[in-house]
């Protein structure tokens, strides 16, 4: 994110904004669905929806503002967001649930790796947000000095999973050089109580939540030391090829709403009001958690939603030599820059 969309791979909890006041309070929250407004003149339209595999929360941001200006209405649809968290987005877009899923290179590759012909359409958030989290007081300096000490997870599971072995594997270490405690979704309760020495979660989230609760840290981001596809549009194969202009008016619709996030930070907050329960009386924390996101959104690429071949075959590299996934044939069929602009 986060950005959590996946219990299997990638993001599986609740609301970061609810988070910086409560402790996942809406977990196990029923489904919602969210259409563009206007639907009573959208009836020449086509109707598509995209999973987000979370609840409502302002890292869709791009979504909402796409939506509200009716720029997935300019390319002739009718857009509905699903929020549920969803243990294989991936999975449920096959079984006809969603058009479109927002899901992470690791869960794409698993998913070729079962077989499954899964296209990322551009990738939305170009960093891997899941960090290793470090109070500054800490003897952690470096990702080497983390052999020996005691790490906090929600699981061995999941894109907080993912997101370690690869800050390991680029420090030469393997989870038999240090100790897996798991702490479920408590990771900041179990740092600050001393229950770990380091715990695994989000830059835009435990980190901030940390910060906001006094204690300094140091973060080292997945992304920033092994090269990782984070969350994008994922449809499938025969959707390119049976309708690519709905395809293109979903990539580059919620591009454009990407754009407006980052120019427009303020005015995104307040469109996201009318999608995310709660954020009226979250404003702060929810506009500091969007601050935060607007970094992993546009990572370093000047090309919004383009997905690096190069960071898409080290992250493949990566996965096989974790035994995630067998090796990909035909690796550069995983993905696409052809919907998004130059």
């Amino acid at each position: 994110m986060s950005l959590r969309h996946r219990v299997s791979t990638v993001l599986s909890v609740c609301s970061l904004t609810i988070l910086l006041t409560t402790v996942f309070a809406a977990c196990g929250s029923p489904a919602q669905s969210t259409s563009q407004s206007g639907s009573s003149s959208s009836a020449h339209l086509k109707n598509v929806t995209i999973g987000l595999g979370y609840n409502a929360d302002i890292q869709f941001a791009p979504f909402y503002v796409a939506a509200s200006k009716g720029y997935y209405k300019d390319y002739g649809l009718n857009v509905t967001f699903n929020n549920s968290i969803v243990p294989d987005l991936i999975g449920a877009m096959v079984a006809g649930k969603d058009q479109f899923v927002l899901a992470g290179g690791d869960d794409l590759l698993q998913a070729r790796d079962k077989g499954i012909t899964a296209v990322d359409t551009g990738t939305i958030f170009e960093k891997y947000a899941i960090s290793l989290i470090v109070p500054k007081s800490s003897s952690i300096k470096t990702l080497a000095d983390l052999k020996g000490h005691t790490i906090g997870i929600p699981g061995e599971y999941g894109s907080d999973y993912t997101g370690l072995l690869a800050l390991l594997y680029s420090a030469h270490l393997t989870t038999s050089d240090v100790k897996l405690e798991s702490v479920g979704f408590n990771q900041v309760a179990a740092l600050l109580s001393h229950k770990v020495d380091a715990i695994v979660g989000y830059s835009n989230n435990e980190a901030l939540q940390l910060q906001n609760k006094g204690v300094p840290v140091n973060v080292f981001i997945s992304s920033d030391y092994q090269p990782l596809v984070s969350n994008g549009l994922v449809t499938m194969a025969s959707t390119i090829t049976n309708d690519p202009q709905e395809v293109k008016g979903i990539v580059q619709a919620t591009l454009h709403g990407l754009q407006d996030v980052v120019a427009n930070p303020n005015q995104a907050m307040q469109i996201s009001k009318h999608y995310v329960p709660g954020i009226a009386t979250t404003t702060s924390q929810t506009m500091q958690v969007l601050q935060a996101t607007i970094p992993i959104w546009t990572g370093n690429e000047k090309r919004l939603g383009y997905t690096d071949p190069a960071t898409m075959a080290s992250m493949e590299q990566f996965m096989v030599a974790e035994k995630m996934i067998k090796p990909i044939n035909n690796l550069s069929q995983t993905y696409t820059n052809q919907f998004v602009p130059q």
